[in-house]
């Protein structure tokens, strides 16, 4: 094997591989990634046995074919130093790598390429297409509802549901949830699959903000998404997702719009008088006014009051902060609606302005 490349050319794909490698590996081959170079392509290829990520670069000069795996972190750390513009020259002499970059050297050991672990092929059961930008929406818009390490394993990743012409991801851990739906004309089947944590970060670092499709295959065991730069494969959950549609409030008269930067400027405002511990706010309505409160056990106090029409009885319900800026970080500038649940037992939260698709968002409240 022996191909040479611009730094920058192999720096994007490696820094997008590279994310994939665990730092503390079970087998000493995982430590590596796996590098071929077939028809003046090279391909890269990592995995931790749960998400496996392959990046491709074109050569521009002659190469010679050939396949090996190399130290993911420490090819990575040589990229980064050497200068700009350097073209990096590759040469597989026995069981070692020699890479030349200007007056630079360095040696690198390698493992077979025959070692390497790839993940095993499962029947697919719907493929489509769609737009980066319009995958990343959907990712972007509820990711940050995932549950942390939840015992209810299920809920540590992401539901991703195809039904009626339509694409969408739901992720929650108990206390909020998050709902993104976009039309999706070219497939009327119905399936449901959980996309792990990792998963989900690792497309949210690849997928731009551009019109390029990209395919994604919805698989028994496995989801993949393509492009003409990486192929991202990740293993799925294996659980039953819960009825997310019991938790979406009831149609109340009960509706508040409040402008997205105020609303949201004003809860940071509150927030930093609010206790550390609970991140609690409370949130009063009024005939014509909004309420933010909060306190911590300092004795210290916060209030900020907003214009709103409210035809409602009064009400006070606390909330965690954070969840309330979560979803106002996410949702596009203008109005927001705030509907308040029949019964008191959550609120939710959507855009007035529908950007690429539909978003909503129910917070459950708080005992402050």
């Amino acid at each position: 094997m022996k191909f040479t490349i611009q730094r920058e050319l192999l720096l994007k794909p490696l820094q997008a591989v590279v994310g994939v490698v665990e730092k503390r590996q079970t087998l000493p081959i995982l430590a590596n990634i796996l590098v071929t170079v077939n028809q003046q392509q090279l391909s890269l290829l990592g995995t931790d046995l749960e998400v496996e990520m392959i990046g491709r670069v074109e050569l521009v000069q002659p190469a010679e074919a050939g396949q090996i795996t190399i130290p993911a972190r420490k090819l990575f750390d040589i990229c980064r130093s050497v200068p700009e513009q350097t073209l990096l020259q590759f040469v597989l002499e026995e069981n070692r790598v020699v890479v030349k970059a200007g007056r630079s050297r360095f040696v690198l050991q390698t493992l077979a390429a025959a070692d390497f672990p790839y993940f095993e092929e499962s029947p697919s059961a719907h493929v489509f297409d769609i737009s980066q930008s319009e995958l990343r929406y959907l990712l972007e818009q509820t990711h940050f509802a995932i549950a942390q390490q939840d015992v209810r394993y299920y809920l540590n990743g992401m539901l991703l549901e195809l039904s009626a012409e339509q694409l969408r991801t739901v992720a929650t851990d108990g206390h909020r949830m998050a709902m993104c739906t976009i039309d999706l004309p070219q497939v009327d089947a119905f399936q449901q699959v959980i996309l792990p944590r990792k998963g989900v970060n690792e497309l949210l670092r690849l997928l731009e903000d551009n019109d390029e499709m990209v395919k994604v295959t919805l698989g028994q065991h496995h989801l993949r998404v393509e492009s003409t730069a990486f192929t991202l494969t990740s293993k799925l959950i294996d659980g039953r997702y819960p009825d997310y549609h019991k938790v979406l409030p009831k149609p109340s008269n009960r509706l508040v719009t409040l402008g997205r930067d105020e609303f949201k400027q004003a809860l940071s405002r509150v927030a930093i008088l609010s206790s550390e511990k609970f991140r609690g706010v409370t949130l009063k309505w009024m005939e014509d006014t909004l309420v933010l409160e909060a306190s911590n056990p300092e004795h210290e106090e916060a209030e900020e009051r907003l214009e709103i029409r409210y035809l409602g009885a009064p009400l006070a319900l606390g909330f965690n902060v954070a969840y309330l800026l979560d979803v106002l970080n996410s949702v596009p500038a203008g109005d927001v609606r705030m509907v308040i649940a029949e019964g008191d037992n959550s609120i939710l939260l959507e855009s007035a302005l529908a950007a690429k698709g539909t978003s909503l968002y129910v917070i459950m409240p708080v005992l402050l």
